[in-house]
């Protein structure tokens, strides 16, 4: 069954809404819909140019894991809420909520920060005790002789 170029941009929106952000599924749908439509210009048929983007799921899994690796990934957006208008275009609503306005940081690199701060605590620590150690040892064995003398009392 051959797919129009409708029913094309429709697979890959909903394919990619499952993986990326509301703002990266519009900026990928809006580009095949220009790349789709100024390959019709240069004369290709509608058909021929779909046939050499393939399977718009296919196409869809690629670029999200293009951006997992990029490290832009963000989920499974329930925010992306998207019209189709009958003449073929689409009005988009998007949700202007932002998550914190955080950087998005990738696994690995959060451990890797998480693993220098704990070492670094732990050599402030081991500092610290070595530095006070004298100090603590007398406090102790004052403490000791003191403890030690009344219980000598009668």
């Amino acid at each position: 069954m051959k797919m129009d170029k409708q029913e094309f941009i429709e697979k890959l929106q909903r394919t990619l809404a499952g993986g990326l952000s509301s703002d990266k599924v519009a900026d990928n749908v809006r580009y095949y819909q220009d790349y789709i439509e100024s390959e019709i210009q240069k004369g290709n048929t509608e058909a021929e140019v779909l046939s050499q983007l393939g399977d718009p799921r296919l196409l869809a899994k690629s670029i999200i894991e293009a951006n997992k690796r990029a490290g832009a990934s963000f989920g499974s957006n329930r925010e992306y809420d998207e019209e189709f208008v009958e003449d073929g275009g689409t009005e988009q609503n998007v949700s202007q909520k932002k998550y914190g306005g955080g950087i998005m940081l990738p696994g690995w690199l959060i451990m890797v920060i998480m693993t220098v701060v704990v070492v670094v605590i732990i050599g402030l620590v081991t500092s610290l005790l070595y530095a006070f150690a004298p100090v603590i040892i007398a406090g102790l064995i004052v403490l000791l002789v003191v403890k030690f003398l009344q219980g000598r009392k009668p």
